[in-house]
């Protein structure tokens, strides 16, 4: 014990190297050395009342056959005072008492607010994520992308502010290897739903991971990256319509291997979103098996990954009912807002009738140099019907992001998605005693995209859509930013669920505040 050996070699010092010794009264021991040994004891004793009486009212339960609850220590200093000599055996039993129970209250005690007596664990996180969007420049054509009714009336796009994101988050550990996760949205406030829903098991022999509920289907690298970290505000046309919102009810293995090259997902989901209501109903299912296998090609580890080059392919084998049942409706549509936050879904194919199967193909790419990301990502869908022709949709994005003050946008190679970006310096402005301001400014990055989706094929209209979005953000430390999007873009010879064939072109420009924990 650090406190006995301590005492140990005080005592052989004091001793001049003697032989055995049982009473300190039998070495030359200055008052001095020991009084301070006894007011290290008295402040070892006082911490460990503060333990206990922290510890007493969540863990009843007993340390080394002692009641947890405080009890009264007689202060070293008075014993000091009323002796002349100590007995070497009772301080060294005193102190190896207090080393124990130091050692067994910090544990229990740091461990007491996320973990109960059967191993089961808490965390809490969320998110907000507080919109401004305004279209300064739209045409008679997005007016038709915006309208509805019936009879149809075109409206023109409103600027707004809103609520993009309002999430509460647990999720833990219960023993011994299972699992969970429940996040909810409050965005809308009448209407409050789930996204992540889901209990599940790890370090298991070759599905490692397991997962049964709620979660996101593997393809799309920019929906996999959570939002609190994607350098632009929505995702692309592309990303969006072919996995709208993402999450479905499923059960999923997720998998990395052991030099973390590797990793993967991989399970069967029903194709309806159940976060609104809680529950699919229907005797068709309309399942899919999705999967995608991403490999971090480089990882630079003498710069704890400052550079990276990533790859990966998904896809999915998808069974909708294209006639729809009773109680559910069919799960082929694709449909995406501009690139930004509008009512009507200005990419639309509305429900693709007799659709009977399709599958889904993408294949994605990542290089990062320092400050400096590239992103490219590409899917394409092939629909089967059981009247009409077969139909061929697809699209894809490109950007490029650039760190000004220098920072990095950090890699996880064991879900192959982007991080949480750290600036070197956070953004503060403040006073200081001699009435001079100091200040950070943060990290700044500025990103460029360019999108685009083909979603017309044989009688099937829903649009062709080309968007460029300018990006600048602005963080003010790791858990909080400033987003800006000015977005240019094109829709073309849509017809699915409006009148007649529309073109329309648009300028939209949108901010974010945007707060995590």
């Amino acid at each position: 014990m650090i406190f006995k050996g301590w005492v140990a070699a005080a005592l052989v010092a004091a001793a001049g190297m003697g032989g055995g010794f049982a009473h300190a009264q039998e070495v030359s021991v200055s008052a001095k050395d020991l009084k301070a040994l006894l007011e290290r004891v008295e402040a070892a004793e006082a911490r460990i009342q503060e333990l206990e009486s922290q510890r007493a009212p969540t863990l009843p339960q007993s340390i080394n056959g002692t009641p947890s609850t405080a009890r009264a220590v007689a202060p070293a200093g008075a014993q000091f005072r009323e002796a002349s000599a100590v007995d070497e055996d009772p301080v060294f039993k005193r102190l190896e008492n207090l080393e124990n129970k130091w050692v067994d209250l910090d544990a229990t005690v740091s461990n007491a607010i996320t973990e109960d007596s059967s191993g089961t664990s808490m965390q809490i996180e969320g998110r907000i994520h507080l919109d401004y969007w305004a279209f300064p420049d739209s045409d008679a054509g997005t007016n038709v992308f915006e309208g509805s009714g019936t009879p149809f009336v075109p409206q023109n796009p409103q600027d707004r502010f809103t609520t993009r994101r309002m999430r509460l988050g647990f999720s833990g550990d219960i023993k011994d290897n299972m699992l969970y996760v429940a996040q909810l949205e409050f965005a809308a406030v009448d209407n409050p739903e789930f996204r992540d829903l889901y209990i599940g098991f790890k370090d298991l022999p070759v599905l490692q991971t397991l997962l049964i509920g709620n979660q996101k289907r593997p393809y799309g690298f920019d929906h996999l990256n959570s939002s609190r970290y994607n350098v632009f505000l929505e995702r692309p046309f592309v990303i969006e319509s072919f996995n709208e919102d993402a999450r479905r009810i499923g059960v999923a293995s997720y998998g990395l291997s052991d030099d973390q090259a590797w990793n993967w997902r991989f399970g069967v989901y029903n194709m309806e979103k159940a976060h609104p209501d809680g529950e699919y109903v229907g005797d068709h299912y309309q399942l899919e098996v999705a999967g995608r296998l991403a490999n971090t090609a480089w990882y630079d580890e003498c710069t704890d990954g400052r550079s990276y080059i990533h790859w990966a392919v998904s896809g999915t084998i998808a069974h909708p009912d294209g006639t729809g049942g009773p109680t559910n409706a069919n799960e082929s549509r694709f449909r995406s807002r501009p690139e930004a936050r509008t009512t009507q879904r200005w990419i639309n194919t509305g429900r693709i009738a007799g659709a009977n199967t399709y599958e889904l193909l993408g294949l994605e790419g990542v290089v990062n140099l320092g400050p400096t990301q590239v992103v490219g990502e590409w899917q394409n869908i092939w629909l089967q019907r059981s009247t009409g022709a077969d139909v061929n949709l697809w699209g894809g994005y490109l950007y490029w992001s650039y760190y000004l003050t220098g920072e990095h946008i950090p890699w996880s190679r064991k879900s192959g998605t982007i991080g949480r970006v750290k600036p070197f310096q956070n953004f503060f402005l403040v006073n200081n005693c001699d009435d001079c301001v100091e200040s950070g400014w943060g990290a700044w990055n500025v990103g460029v995209r360019y999108s685009y989706a083909d979603f017309n094929d044989e009688d099937i209209m829903g649009g062709i859509g080309e968007s460029v979005t300018f990006a600048l953000n602005w963080h003010w430390n790791a858990n909080a930013k400033l987003q800006l999007n000015y977005i240019i873009g094109r829709i073309e010879n849509r017809d699915a669920d409006i009148p007649a064939l529309t073109t329309g072109d648009y300028e939209t420009v949108g901010a974010r505040f945007n707060v995590d924990f």
